[in-house]
C-alpha cells in the first residue's frame, strides 16, 4: 500500500456490509465471542475466527499468511492477553511482550491486505492513575500510569497510537474504543488471572454454597469503578464501526461508578451469601477511581442499556450454568 491520506475515499457513516468478510480476533474471548454474537444478531454472514491453537497471533508469519488467504474486509482486534491486578503485577514481561505481538502483527497484516475497517480495542487502564474524573479521552499521556497494570498499559498505548500512525500514512479510517471495566458471559473466573468483579463473584457464590461465614477482599473496598456488560460494548463496537471516524480512541461505558465494597454487597445479594466482608487491607488496591466520560461516545448517538443488578443476574446464572467447565 502506499503511504499517503491523498486517495482516500472519504468516511460516510453507513450499515456495513453484511455479507463481507468480517474477521474478528479474539472471538473466544469475553469482548471478542460478545461481538460475534451481536454480529451474528445483526446479520453478518462472513464472519471469520480462529483459536490460538489455529492462528497464533504473536507468530508473523502465520498472520500475514492468513491474511492473504481470508482477506477480511472488516476487523475487530479484540485479542489480548488480559489478567487481573495479580497477574498483572507478576507477569508485566509477557503482558508487555504478548500484547505488542499480537496487536503489530495483526495490524501490520491488516495494512499489507487493505482491510477497509478496522476497531482496535484498548482498555480504560491506558489513562494515568490520578487522571481528573471522569476521564476524558484527552487525559492520554498526561500523567503516571497505575503501577500495578503499567505494562498491559503501556502495550494498548503503543496500539492507539498505531492506529492513529495508519490512519496519517495510509489514510485508512481506523479507529479505536476504550472500554471501562467489562462483564458478563464467557469472562475469567479463574482464582488468580480474574478480573475483581469475576473474582468476586466466584468467590461470594461458592462462600454461600458451603455456608461460609466470612468473605475475605483484597484492599478497603473504597476504590470506585465502573462497570459495562459485555453485551452493551458489543454493540457500541458496531455503533463505532459504522458511525465515526476519527484519530482520538472513544471511551465506551456507562458514565457511573460504584465502589468495590459496593459491587460486594450486591453479588453478595444476587448470589445469595448472608455472611459478612472483611478487607485485607494489606493488599493493594489499584487506582482510586477509574470513571469514564462517555460525551463522545453519547455524541455519536450511544449510551447503554443493560442496568449493573440486571447484568450481574445474568452474569452469576452464566456462571452458574458453566462452572465446571470454566478456568480454575
Amino acid at each position: 500500500m502506499t503511504s499517503g491520506t491523498q486517495d482516500r475515499e472519504p468516511f460516510e457513516a453507513a450499515p456495513l456490509d453484511r455479507s463481507s468478510s468480517f474477521y474478528v480476533a479474539g472471538h473466544r474471548g469475553l469482548v471478542g465471542s460478545a461481538i460475534w454474537r451481536n454480529l451474528e444478531a445483526e446479520g453478518f454472514t462472513g464472519l471469520i475466527g480462529r483459536t490460538s491453537s489455529e492462528l497464533d497471533l504473536k507468530d508473523r508469519d502465520a498472520v500475514f499468511a492468513f491474511f492473504a488467504e481470508t482477506k477480511p474486509r472488516y476487523v475487530v482486534l479484540a485479542a489480548a492477553k488480559v489478567g487481573g491486578i495479580l497477574a498483572n503485577s507478576t507477569y508485566p514481561v509477557d503482558f508487555l511482550s504478548e500484547n505488542l505481538r499480537i496487536q503489530v502483527n495483526v495490524l501490520d497484516a491488516a495494512v499489507e491486505h487493505s482491510v477497509e475497517r478496522l476497531l482496535f480495542l484498548g482498555s480504560s487502564c491506558i489513562y494515568p492513575r490520578m487522571a481528573p474524573q471522569p476521564i476524558r479521552e484527552e487525559s492520554l499521556l498526561t500523567g503516571y500510569l497505575e503501577p500495578t497494570n503499567d505494562a498491559y498499559a503501556i502495550a494498548k498505548i503503543a496500539g492507539i497510537l498505531q492506529i492513529q500512525a495508519i490512519r496519517r500514512q495510509y489514510g485508512l479510517p481506523w479507529i479505536s474504543a476504550m472500554p471501562t471495566n467489562l462483564y458478563g458471559p464467557g469472562d475469567n473466573f479463574s482464582l488468580t488471572g480474574s478480573h475483581v468483579l469475576p473474582a468476586l463473584i466466584r468467590r461470594y457464590d461458592d462462600a454461600a454454597k458451603s455456608g461460609a461465614a466470612t468473605v475475605v477482599n483484597w484492599g478497603t473496598g473504597t476504590p470506585r469503578r465502573e462497570f459495562l456488560h459485555v453485551d452493551d460494548m458489543a454493540a457500541a463496537c458496531l455503533h463505532l464501526l459504522e458511525n465515526y471516524d476519527g484519530p482520538s480512541q472513544v471511551n465506551v461505558g456507562t458514565g457511573s461508578d460504584v465502589t468495590i465494597a459496593e459491587i460486594a454487597d450486591t453479588i453478595a445479594g444476587v448470589v445469595g451469601f448472608t455472611g459478612t466482608t472483611e478487607w485485607d487491607i494489606s493488599k493493594p488496591d489499584g487506582t482510586p477511581q477509574k470513571l469514564l466520560d462517555v460525551s463522545k461516545l453519547a455524541g455519536e448517538g450511544w449510551t447503554s442499556r443493560i442496568g449493573l443488578e440486571a447484568g450481574l443476574r445474568s452474569t452469576v446464572k452464566w456462571y452458574r450454568e458453566h462452572a465446571d467447565d470454566l478456568r480454575k
